[in-house]
């Protein structure tokens, strides 16, 4: 790389405000943090970049006191610190503020921000003096409100910059920003980013996390990158390329990526397929920016981007989780309104979600249970369905799928994350969907489960089904998919289709097409 890493033990004591060093956490059977270096100049905007998982929550917790660090040391200001607690940290100086504005939305502006620390004497509040003091705290942010309305009847937007003066006012001299910019708009986000900028040249230091590359590039003077619980560097924003940004949090030299051309599939070379799926200016205002995509029958689309580019949220309005604000949804040829995940089914659609805890499993059934969830209807007679038709649905899929648990009848929480997946994977193919929506489905499994499930994508392909295919690892996605589509800061970027289907095509259009500079 040509950006030389500034790591935090090269750095002058006195110029830091912050240096944690070699910080460790572990939770069970995890080790979230290994040995982690991150330090933060005075006056400066320092971004925390990486993908899900890497880190970067484990760390702001420690900073911030939520939780206690297992290894290393943290000083601030000069000073060896170790926070109990978010309010302590506070006290010290370090504020964070969340992607959910973490204010009362019912009290009024003035109320959130003085909250706890009101002029007055003993339980008598001076509420004129409070809204005088609200109005000249916000004016010196360029904010004009009615400091007496409730903080819920104005915009987001203004909410996080109400957040950022409360902040401020509490003689805040590090402010942590996790994901701000995630609800906002253009015109918000340059608002924000002035504000920061006043920060700045007020001395406040910032800490930005964002998976928005451009957001990054625009606004921060370093970037740290973690992955896997480690610091992969930390680096100069004026001297660092996109490409390398991503090449660093994806553990993939982009030289490298570049240098290699994949092999293509013979099946890249075929014909367009009959579309199974198409939509045109779907859109969900605030989500994702309209885009036109479709996947025709035997077709494996991929769906590839940096977390936070949109895909999640393009499959969630593909499958009907998400309403849609904008355009259109045709399914075989024909229009159809996906109002809901059971409009989706009944459309032939299943959607396997990126996480299966959450949205997936239901981790107190058995595994027969989970697997027949999606075909009830279909085996019912007069309304019931035999457990003898559910047993023998269940045990085809198992040995189908190669689901190893103890019996059809095992909680589905007791097996493996692998195994858990193809639970999942069991239950929409019982459904025979013409059409499969798979978000993330090699994630935390390992990597004889994460063969399988791709060696599947390809049996169900060739055989007729047409797939979505998402995922963060760009060389499955080349691997697998005839047709790529690229998604980056919530919009449709760019797609590309036999040939050009390769590692190094995804990575240029994830980074904006350039190679060279930033």
């Amino acid at each position: 790389m040509r950006n030389a890493d500034c790591g935090s033990r090269e750095e002058e004591p006195g110029r830091l405000i912050l240096a944690m060093r070699g910080i460790t956490k572990r939770f069970p059977g995890v080790v979230a943090l290994d040995g982690v270096d991150f330090a933060v100049r005075r006056g400066e905007v320092h971004a925390l970049m990486g993908e899900n998982g890497a880190g970067k929550s484990t760390l702001i917790k420690v900073l911030t006191g939520v939780c206690p660090r297992d290894g290393g040391e943290v000083a601030f200001d000069g000073r060896a610190i170790a926070p109990r607690s978010p309010l302590e940290a506070q006290r010290l100086g370090i504020s964070t503020l969340y992607q959910e504005v973490n204010l009362v939305p019912h009290l009024s502006v003035a109320e959130n921000l003085y909250l706890g620390r009101q002029p007055g004497r003993a339980a008598w509040i001076d509420w004129r003096a409070t809204h005088r003091k609200a109005e000249a705290l916000l004016e010196g942010f360029g904010l004009r409100l009615d400091v007496r309305r409730s903080l819920a009847s104005y915009s987001v937007a203004i909410q996080q910059m109400v957040a950022i003066a409360r902040a401020v006012d509490i003689s805040a001299k590090l402010l942590v920003m996790d994901e701000p910019t995630s609800s906002l708009e253009a015109g918000e986000v340059a608002r924000l980013f002035a504000t920061i900028r006043a920060l700045k040249a007020q001395g406040v230091s910032v800490v930005f996390i964002t998976h928005f590359l451009e957001q990054a590039f625009e606004i921060a003077d370093r970037m740290t990158v973690l992955r896997n619980g480690t610091r992969a560097g930390t680096f100069e924003t004026a001297r660092l390329t996109r490409l390398e940004l991503i090449g660093h949090m994806l553990g993939q030299d982009p030289a490298a990526v570049a240098a290699r051309e994949r092999a293509r599939a013979p099946a890249r070379a075929g014909g367009a397929a009959r579309p199974a799926l198409e939509a045109r200016g779907l859109g969900r205002r605030g989500a994702i920016e309209p885009f036109d995509l479709a996947v025709g029958e035997g077709e494996v689309l991929g769906l590839a981007g940096l977390l936070g580019s949109g895909r999640s949220e393009a499959a969630r309005l593909l499958f009907g989780a998400d309403r849609a604000t904008s355009g259109r949804v045709a399914v075989g040829g024909r229009p159809v309104k996906l109002r809901s995940p059971r409009a989706a089914v009944r459309r032939g659609i299943g959607f396997c979600p990126e996480d299966r805890q959450a949205e997936g499993i239901l981790p107190d059934l058995s595994v027969r249970e989970n697997i027949v969830l999606a075909v009830q209807g279909r085996l019912a007679r007069a309304g019931v369905v035999s457990r003898r038709r559910q047993l023998e649905v269940a045990e085809k899929f198992m040995r189908r799928l190669g689901i190893v648990a103890a019996g059809p009848e095992q909680p589905v929480r007791a097996l493996s994350g692998g195994n858990q997946q193809k639970v999942i994977l069991a239950r929409w193919l019982a459904m025979a969907p013409r059409v499969l929506i798979l978000d993330e489905p090699t994630r935390g499994i390992d990597v004889g489960a994460k063969a399988e499930v791709e060696r599947l994508v390809e049996e169900l392909s060739r055989g007729g089904m047409a797939v979505v295919f998402i995922s963060s690892e760009l060389e499955e996605v080349a691997r697998r998919s005839h047709r790529v589509a690229v998604l980056r800061e919530r919009r449709k970027v760019a797609e590309l289709a036999g040939e050009a289907v390769d590692e190094r095509a995804i990575l240029r259009a994830i980074a904006g097409g350039e190679s060279h500079g930033r």
